[in-house]
């Protein structure tokens, strides 16, 4: 008989369910949007009651299109959009706000005293992360301080924490798991990557009791029995957890020190593995864990994160109004010779890594009355690849050699012209794989090593060779150097 997993994919943009077979392959998947709210400047929130109804409405339909009842599942594996924040009431699960979104930036305040408080080598050295709005610890201490009657209550033991994967562990096993695995975990800026515990200086300095902290799991193992009616009432084992970017490392089988991965999603995110060591970064990188799928035996890896990829075409759509389907972005750009000397800089949160300027804000240059709509969605395509490339040149000055071949996945590698500008303007040999959906196979991956299956594949990949030339590669850098040194500025 066949083994089914059902990986959770629950992102920034949309919740996703997907049922694998043993071997890794997709049977069926359903998705369901999920809504922003901008309430203020820089403020990003989103309601945790969809996120919970998209997931569940996701799982419904998924089962349903692979005619399985939830009984066939053997485990679920869940991951997730890292660093949105919620907290909950500990009886009702209901949450006393709206959950923060990692992208948003109403904490920059707190980071500054922090910074100011000369924190910055304390927090680097505990957690492997800058002191930056877009980690949770901060989030938390804004919603102790901020929301009437929260810090009293959390006090009291009355509330719990949670970046999402814990949020919905809590309500798929009928609130007995209030647990989050390492991955997320190091995501939070109060959590020692080397200890692998809660780290008790930096809750201190935040204010954050310990109390409304979940407990740390491996990123494979059972954590949890479901025990909701969504899933029958089945007691289904959730397998595997982990933060979305590490769960594409893992789902990429990028397995051993030196592999690496880009993730093109809401934002684009670069992870290479660096074993058992953890790497400190000197050019603005993060270090993070990698997923732990054997307790004590934890792995790293070096990070850089993009706030703004796959989300500026959605603004070039919503936003603008000068893209219908942000799928035809490619080819509306390779329908063009060039941008005409528009550059765009996509700093609408800020800038992350490797820059770290949460004050920056987005720039369109080079305009002239010739500039059209294509110019500028070609130079929103290209500014993907730009800000990817300084991830790229900063991981190289780390390890203190030229990558290798990069892999690539997330629903914008399916937009060509942007892989292969991406493999131009880096010099690297890009690799897509078949199955793009990475995240969500690293989730079902992580339930099958917890099951004792084997889990392993080779998919078919489509290769990115570098064409450019060296005079149009620099061409095309300094014109981004030069934008991105006034939005700097």
């Amino acid at each position: 008989m066949s083994t089914f997993i059902l990986a959770i994919d629950q992102g920034t943009t949309s919740s996703r369910a997907i049922v694998f077979d043993e071997n890794l392959r997709e049977i069926s998947s359903a998705s369901r949007p999920v809504s922003l709210a901008y309430p203020q400047n820089g403020f990003v929130e989103q309601d945790p009651e969809e996120l919970l109804s998209s997931v569940f409405e996701s799982i419904t339909e998924a089962l349903a299109k692979a005619k399985l009842a939830p009984g066939k599942i053997a485990a679920i594996g869940i991951t997730n959009q890292r660093e949105t924040t919620l907290l909950w009431d500990r009886k009702t699960g209901k949450c006393v706000h709206p959950a923060i979104v990692w992208q948003c930036r109403r904490t920059e305040g707190i980071c500054r005293k922090l910074r100011d408080a000369g924190l910055e080598d304390m927090v680097k050295n505990a957690t492997g992360l800058v002191i930056d709005p877009y980690f949770s610890g901060t989030k938390i201490q804004w919603l102790l301080d901020n929301v009437p009657d929260v810090r009293k209550r959390a006090e009291a033991g009355e509330l719990m924490f949670g970046t999402v994967d814990s949020f919905l562990v809590w309500h798929l096993t009928g609130g007995t798991k209030h647990v989050t695995d390492y991955t997320n975990a190091s995501r939070t800026m109060i959590f020692n990557i080397h200890k692998l515990v809660w780290d008790d200086e930096l809750l201190e300095r935040l204010r954050i009791p310990k109390a409304i902290l979940p407990g740390l799991v491996p990123s494979s193992g059972v954590s949890g029995m479901v025990n909701h009616p969504v899933l029958g009432g089945f007691p289904i084992p959730i397998a595997g957890i982990a933060g979305d970017q590490q769960s594409a490392l893992f789902g990429q089988f990028c397995d051993r020190p030196c592999e690496l991965k880009i993730t093109y999603g809401t934002g684009a995110f670069l992870l290479l593995n660096t074993g058992t060591a953890p790497v400190s970064s000197r050019n603005g990188l993060l270090t993070t864990l990698a997923v732990e799928t054997r307790p004590g035996k934890a792995q790293y890896a070096l990070e850089g994160s993009v706030f703004m990829a796959g989300a500026i075409m959605q603004w070039l759509r919503d936003g603008l109004g000068i893209l219908k389907d942000t799928s035809m972005t490619g080819k509306i750009a390779a329908s063009i010779p060039d941008t005409g000397g528009v550059t765009m800089v996509p700093a609408f949160t800020g800038l992350g890594a490797p820059h770290w300027n949460p004050k920056a804000r987005a720039a369109i240059t080079g305009m002239t009355r010739a500039t059209t709509a294509k110019e500028i969605i070609r130079a929103a395509d290209e500014s993907i690849a730009f800000q990817c490339d300084d991830l790229l040149k900063a991981m190289q000055q780390d390890l203190g050699q030229k990558l290798l071949r990069l892999r690539v996945d997330g629903g914008a590698t399916r937009d060509d012209f942007l892989l292969q500008f991406q493999a131009d303007i880096s010099n690297q040999t890009l690799e897509r794989p078949a199955y793009v959906e990475s995240t969500a196979l690293g989730a079902a991956r992580l339930a099958l090593v917890a099951l004792g299956l084997p889990a392993r594949s080779t998919p078919e990949t489509t290769l990115f060779n570098p064409k450019m030339s060296a005079e149009e590669r620099e061409c095309h850098l300094a014109r981004w150097k030069k934008a991105l040194a006034s939005t700097l500025d």
